[in-house]
C-alpha cells in the first residue's frame, strides 16, 4: 500500500479563503485515500466551515494560527514578526518532517522567503524556481520560471532545465523531456544578454534534452515540455495565457447562445466542447511548484477556487512518490 502524503495548507491565504481553501481540500481527501490534509490557520473559522461538508475525518487535520500575512506585506519583515501566522506554522511542518508539503494561494512573496528561510534549499541549488503547468495543444509544458527570480543569472537558468527535467520526466511521465529557451527567434545568435549566454550552456547539457529556442507563439502548440526562462519574462506569459484563455472560453460560449441556430449547435457539440475548454484551464493543473527546496513548497492563484486547491493538493502525491526532491539532487551535483 502506498504510504499517505501530508500536504499542510495555508487555510488563510487567498482571495476566496478559507471558504473555498477548506473545500478544496475536503475535496482532495474525498477523491483520494493517498493523502492527508493539515488545515493551518484561525481554528475556529477553519471548524465553522468544515462543519459544511461530510469527509473522511481521519484525513483532515486542524493546526491553529492567530496571524496573517497579508499580500501587502513586506515578506522578509512579515516572516520573521508574525512567527504565529498561517504561512510560518505550515512552512515549519514541512521543515519539522511533520508534513511532506506545503500548499497556499496566499501571500507569494512571503511564501518563496518562507520556503527557502524556514525549509531551506537543496545543497547546490542556487535559485529555486516557480515552475506551473500550462496547457498546450499537445498536453502541458512546465514553465520554469514564472515568478521567483526576475534577476536570474546563466547558471540559474541551466539549473532550471535540470529541475524541470527530472519534474516533467518523473512527475508527468515524459521521457527525454524537450527543453527550450524563450527567445525573440529561433537563431542561436538572438535575444538578450541573458539568453546569448545561456544558450551555450544548455547546449553543452549532455544530461537534458535541449531543443535550442522557443517563440511564445510557439508555446500553446507545445513545441517543448520545459520552457525556461527568467521570472519577468515567464510571469508575463503566464498572465497573457491566463488572459488569452479566459477570454477565448468567454468569446466561445457568448457566440454559442447568439441565435437560436448557435443554440441548437451548442447542444449538439456541448460535450465535446466543454472538454475541450476544460484542457486549457489553468487551475485543472494545480499550482506551481518552487523546485529545489528540501521539501515540496506549492503555490497557487491568490484567486484559486476549490478545484485549484484540490489539484494542488493532489499534485503533492505524485511528487512524493517519485522522490523528486532526492532525484533533484543527483542531477544538481
Amino acid at each position: 500500500m502506498s504510504e499517505v502524503v501530508k500536504v499542510a495548507v495555508d487555510a488563510m491565504g487567498g482571495d476566496n479563503a478559507p471558504s473555498e481553501i477548506v473545500k478544496g481540500a475536503v475535496e482532495a481527501v474525498k477523491e483520494s485515500s493517498k493523502v492527508k490534509v493539515v488545515l493551518v490557520g484561525k481554528e475556529k473559522v477553519i471548524q465553522k466551515e468544515l462543519k459544511k461538508y461530510t469527509y473522511p475525518t481521519q484525513q483532515i487535520m486542524v493546526v491553529d494560527a492567530t496571524e496573517v500575512i497579508e499580500n501587502a506585506e513586506p515578506p522578509v519583515m512579515a516572516i520573521r514578526k508574525k512567527k504565529d501566522s498561517s504561512i510560518v506554522k505550515a512552512l515549519q511542518l514541512v521543515r519539522n518532517g511533520e508534513c511532506d508539503a506545503y500548499v497556499s494561494a496566499g501571500s507569494t512573496g512571503a511564501t518563496l522567503v518562507g520556503g527557502q528561510v524556514i525549509i531551506g534549499r537543496l545543497k547546490g541549488v542556487e535559485r529555486t524556481p516557480l515552475a506551473p503547468l500550462i496547457p498546450t495543444e499537445k498536453g502541458v509544458s512546465l514553465l520554469v520560471d514564472c515568478g521567483a527570480n526576475v534577476d536570474a543569472r546563466p547558471s540559474h537558468l541551466v539549473q532550471f532545465a535540470r529541475m524541470g527535467s527530472v519534474y516533467m520526466e518523473h512527475v508527468m511521465g515524459i521521457k527525454r523531456p524537450r527543453v527550450a529557451i524563450v527567445n525573440i527567434g529561433a537563431e542561436e545568435e538572438k535575444g538578450n544578454a541573458l539568453v546569448k549566454e545561456t544558450f551555450p550552456l544548455l547546449k553543452a547539457c549532455h544530461d537534458i534534452n535541449f531543443t535550442g529556442s522557443i517563440e511564445a507563439r510557439d508555446i500553446p502548440a507545445g513545441a517543448a515540455d520545459v520552457i525556461v526562462c527568467e521570472a519577468f519574462v515567464g510571469n508575463v506569459i503566464l498572465k497573457l495565457y491566463e488572459g488569452v484563455g479566459s477570454t477565448l472560453i468567454h468569446k466561445v460560449k457568448t457566440g454559442m447562445l447568439s441565435s437560436l441556430r448557435s443554440k441548437i449547435g451548442a447542444m449538439l457539440v456541448k460535450p465535446a466542447l466543454k472538454e475541450t475548454l476544460k484542457s486549457f484551464q489553468l487551475e485543472e493543473y494545480g499550482g506551481a511548484p518552487l523546485l529545489g527546496l528540501k521539501g515540496l513548497v506549492v503555490k497557487t492563484h491568490g484567486s484559486s477556487k476549490a478545484i485549484e486547491i484540490k489539484n494542488s493538493i493532489l499534485q503533492c502525491i505524485r511528487f512524493k512518490e517519485q522522490k523528486i526532491n532526492d532525484k533533484i539532487k543527483v542531477t544538481i551535483q
